[in-house]
């Protein structure tokens, strides 16, 4: 009988999350299965996937009806739907969670994504999500932008678990990773417990190599020595990329200063691979799963990608394989005339863009239900 690739990724340290969430998945029992015959271990949610679950069913009609009845508008429904939804979800993992002694078991939320460079306007957010919400192992998710930083530090040294979203390069983490450790040391000089307090950084992947590959394809297509340099950094540089941060990440938290930490009963922040659907059909499809499975990881996939690797996986602890290699290929870019700084810039204003329009769409499509439905009682 063949072995599961997916269950076999967790002897290799890495933890399967689902980047996906929807009402019927949870309430047709599809999601415990995946938690039961896959090792399921977490799972996560953005505004475009909230969208098209809403969008593309019926499941939150009722649901929205009750609310648009009571005089609610479209962001508050929005809010009542996806915080049920997380909550359900939360429950369905509470067990995993117990049993990884709070290392597993996660769902996450996200705060509006139009509060992207609005510190004080993430942090009161996040706070309010976080008690809504009411239980132990969920994330409030908040991008990794300037002015996330600081909200992320100040929510660490409030207890609240933060998952750090739409993070690109690696002067980035480096940020993200002291504001976690920033976090967690104010907390201790509070003499508040920090042992309960859990955070992911969302290495954002595939899309890394969709904008690079654009500008070396216009240098091969130019020809010239260079084109076969970008020949070869094609579709390599964002596994790179995640290569370096692991390595920021194995440097940081075998560091004195947060051994100090450790000894107060503080958690790593774990590196958690997103963006891990193949977007170029002429890579393989589980791309950036094989290449980054490595210990003390996630990896948040979509339910396609969950698919693809279940039927032809191969498990590997490749993390670590070819870190000099990864370096190089990042230090020659500039020969190529790439600023990978300015890329990973780019992506993450691309990013917050890419949240905020489908969270638009679905206030209207919202709206729009909410419209309906008093229609018909009106009628």
């Amino acid at each position: 009988m063949k072995t599961n690739p997916l269950t076999e990724l967790g002897t290799l340290g890495q933890s399967i999350w689902l980047d996906y969430i929807r009402r019927d998945l949870i309430a047709s029992g599809g999601l415990r299965r995946l938690l039961e015959k896959d090792g399921l271990r977490g799972m996560t949610s953005n505004p475009s996937i909230f969208e098209k679950a809403i969008a593309d069913s019926h499941d939150y009609d009722e649901d929205i009806r009750g609310m648009a009845l009571q005089g609610k508008g479209a962001e508050a429904i929005y809010e009542g739907l996806s915080q049920r939804d997380v909550q359900s979800a939360a429950n369905e993992f509470r067990p995993v969670y117990d049993a990884t002694d709070g290392k597993d078991g996660y769902v996450s939320l996200e705060v509006n994504p139009h509060l992207a460079h609005d510190t004080k306007g993430t942090i009161e957010e996040a706070r309010r999500l976080w008690v809504a919400l009411d239980r132990p192992n969920v994330f409030i998710k908040v991008p990794a932008t300037a002015k996330g930083l600081p909200a992320i530090q100040q929510l660490i040294s409030e207890g609240i678990n933060i998952n750090v979203t739409l993070l690109f390069g690696l002067p980035r983490y480096r940020q993200v990773v002291e504001a976690y450790i920033a976090g967690i040391e104010a907390r201790v000089t509070q003499g508040k417990v920090v042992k309960s307090v859990a955070s992911v950084a969302s290495f954002f992947i595939s899309r890394i190599d969709t904008l690079v590959d654009s500008l070396l394809e216009k240098l091969i297509a130019r020809g010239g020595k260079g084109a076969d340099l970008a020949s070869k950094a094609q579709g390599q540089v964002a596994i790179a990329s995640a290569k370096m941060a692991y390595q920021i990440y194995k440097e940081s938290f075998a560091s004195d200063r947060f051994g100090k930490l450790a000894a107060q009963g503080a958690r790593v922040q774990r590196l958690l691979w997103a963006s891990t659907s193949t977007k170029n059909p002429n890579y393989r499809d589980v791309k950036y799963v094989e290449a980054l499975i490595g210990p003390d990881t996630v990896n948040t996939a979509p339910l396609e990608t969950l698919d693809a690797y279940r039927d032809h996986g191969v498990p590997e602890a490749r993390l670590e394989q070819g870190v000099e290699e990864a370096r190089r290929v990042l230090e020659r870019l500039p020969e190529l005339g790439i600023n990978i700084d300015t890329v990973t810039r780019q992506l993450e204003d691309e990013g917050v863009d890419k949240f905020n329009k489908p969270f638009d769409k679905l206030m209207e499509t919202v709206a729009q239900r909410s419209r309906g439905h008093f229609q018909i009682r009106n009628d």
